[in-house]
Order: structure tokens, then sequence, then C-alpha cells
């Protein structure tokens, strides 16, 4: 059973891009690998999480499959970005597959009891529909945006996260990365010396 404190922190700037947090879902910890997204309830979890889904919603493995594949796109996506490689057209057809399949903006109705509202285009079981189109409208904002010349990887192995550097000297997702990282160069100096 996971332990809320085997998981780290958010990386830098996953607060404000759910398609970097969603990028970040699987971990690679010292005490082993850990998947945010493994069985359906862990997806609803995380989609109700961001506000991404209405709370109480029950995901299908089809779903938490769907949005792991996405995860899988935008993280091709994300290496490309931060290595300066060509994106594969697969990862760009995903998401583009995903900015197109939903409606991303409320439209306008009316009910007896409300009146005029703004509410969501789609019917409650297309959630997951909608709940990608905006990771994958904020994947496309991420990296055309500001943001993307400072995306990064996380500088401390095992970890695997991105993140977008606050300062160009920042080169880890979490303070736990960075006290890990200096502890492991630390640790080798030592070494170094004794020898």
């Amino acid at each position: 059973m996971r332990r809320m404190t085997d998981v780290p922190p958010p990386a830098a700037g996953a607060d404000r891009h759910p398609a970097l947090d969603l990028a970040n879902t699987p971990l690679a910890l010292t005490s082993g690998e850990l998947d945010l997204l493994a069985t359906p309830a862990d997806a609803a979890a995380w989609l109700i999480g961001r506000g991404l889904a209405p709370p109480g919603v029950e995901v299908r493995e089809q779903c938490a499959s769907r949005l792991r594949a996405l995860r899988g796109h935008l993280r091709s996506l994300l290496s490309a970005q931060v290595n300066g490689t060509v994106p594969a057209p697969a990862d760009l057809e995903a998401v583009n597959t995903a900015l197109t399949r939903a409606p991303s903006t409320d439209v306008l109705r009316w009910e007896p009891s409300r009146g005029l509202h703004r509410a969501a285009a789609h019917p409650t079981d297309q959630m997951l529909e909608r709940a990608l189109a905006v990771i994958a409208a904020d994947a496309a904002d991420l990296l055309t945006g500001p943001a993307a010349a400072r995306l990064a990887a996380c500088g401390s192995p095992p970890c695997r996260r991105f993140l977008v550097r606050t300062h160009a000297a920042r080169h880890w997702c979490s303070v736990r990365c960075g006290d890990r990282a200096r502890a492991a160069r630390a640790y080798a100096r030592r070494r170094e010396t004794a020898s």
C-alpha cells in the first residue's frame, strides 16, 4: 500500500499545468516504481483532484487506460522539447485528437430552476473526453508558450519527472530530489577523497 510520504510534492509548474502534472504521474522513487494512475480509482482521484471530473465520478479501466495513453504521448512530447528533438507524429496526432474530440468551452443553457447559465456541452458520460481536451489544450499552450523554453527534466536519478524551471539554475523537480542529488554528490566526493 502506498504511503502519502512516498509521493513527492508536485514538480515546479505542475500546479499550473495539468498536462505537466499528468506527465509526472509515473514516479521512480528510491523505494521503487509508483504509478499514480495504476487503477481506475487512482485515475478518478487524480481527475477529481485537478477539477477535471466531478466528485464521486467512477472511472472504468478503459478510461483510465486512455488517460495513461495520453500521458505517454505527453511524456514523449515533453522529452522531445527538453532534448531539442523532433516530436513523433503519433504523439502530435494523439494530442490533436484529444484537443478536437470534445468541446473545450461551456455553452449557454437555460433551466427553470437556474435560469441562464453556462454548462458543459456534452453528457456526463463523456467527462473523460472533456478532461482529455483540457489536458491537451494545456499541453499545446505549455509546449508553444513562454514556459516551453524553461521546460526541463529532473536532474536527480532515478526521478523522471518534468518541470518548468523558475530560474536557470534549477535542475530538480522538488526539494526532495535536490536534496537527494546534493547528498549523492557529497557521497561521491567523500568516496573519491577516501580512495
